[in-house]
């Protein structure tokens, strides 16, 4: 197991509210209960819908369009990533490997959530959820851990590892890449944990990472946000030095090494030792988790 050198132990928040949310049914004259969608954190699945209810299959030519891009030099991607990026988006079929891959990770989640949440007597459990330091992200979902309920008798039985939560399970499983973003880091004994089976997973090459053509679901929504802008100036837009950056926007840290990389370098960091930043969150990040440029 790799030294994780961060440590980061949040505090967590209570929870608001934020948005138009279905009613349920109320229990009494001052108790509602709302539908509420959760993002679960520090996790990243292949895509089934991007961007909208597009299927990432009808982007094949695309990013292999942009594949002869990154090659030629036309595209505004350092030549590390795109060499990183170009066998992956070549092969023709990028599109529909991250549908494939989608498809088969709502399938584990699925299983997972079957296997778990049934009690001995077969009654259902109910989810636990624990919110981070940030706890709604801009489309009004609950950034949250979750993990079955267990009665207090049975926790103290029970180890960190035997409640895991369903974003590690799913991280475990190889059908989610780990993806912590600051500041809604779990605690650093968690963290130990996510960094570890993340890391088995994509040495042992566990559900997606068996085919060595995968894109993680961040990095494919990035690509298709490259190729865009890749396309504007194929066609003789010109573009500020902004929209042609703006298609990666997060830092990231090696979370073994507390080095901090561009956007554009992330790629130099294991897929199980990454941590993201927000521009508008380095500076904070920097100084209370100690990071050093990488380099």
């Amino acid at each position: 197991m790799a030294k994780v050198k961060l440590f980061w132990d949040p505090k967590g928040l209570e929870l608001d509210s934020l948005g138009k949310k279905k009613l349920l049914r109320i229990t009494d004259g001052d108790t509602p209960y709302i539908s509420m969608s959760i993002r679960m954190l520090s996790i990243d699945t292949p895509e089934v819908h991007f961007p909208g209810n597009q299927s990432p299959s009808k982007h094949d030519a695309k990013l292999q369009e942009l594949a002869a891009w990154l090659q030629a030099g036309k595209a505004p991607a350092e030549p590390g990533l795109a060499s990183y990026l170009y066998p992956k988006l070549v092969t023709g079929t990028a599109g529909t490997l991250q549908k494939e891959q989608g498809v088969k990770a709502t399938e584990e989640f699925q299983k997972l959530l079957d296997l778990k949440l049934v009690r001995p007597n077969r009654k259902k459990r109910k989810l636990f959820l624990r919110a981070a330091d940030e706890y709604f992200d801009g489309y009004g979902r609950l950034l949250a851990y979750i993990a079955p309920s267990y009665s207090k008798d049975e926790r103290s039985t029970m180890s960190d590892r035997d409640r895991a939560t369903f974003n590690l399970l799913m991280i475990e499983s190889g059908w989610a890449a780990s993806f912590p973003i600051y500041p809604s880091l779990p605690k650093y004994r968690d963290l130990l944990l996510l960094q570890s089976v993340a890391e088995d997973a994509y040495k042992n090459g566990k559900g997606a990472w068996s085919d060595p053509g995968t894109l993680t679901g961040y990095e494919f929504r990035m690509c298709y946000r490259l190729r865009e802008v890749t396309g504007k100036l194929a066609k003789g837009k010109r573009l500020t030095p902004r929209e042609k950056s703006g298609w990666v926007h997060r830092y990231c840290i090696d979370m073994t090494t507390l080095e901090i990389y561009e956007p554009q370098q992330y790629y130099k960091v294991k897929p199980c030792n990454r941590i993201f930043i927000w521009p508008k969150d380095v500076n904070e990040a920097v100084g209370r988790l100690n990071l050093v440029p990488a380099g």
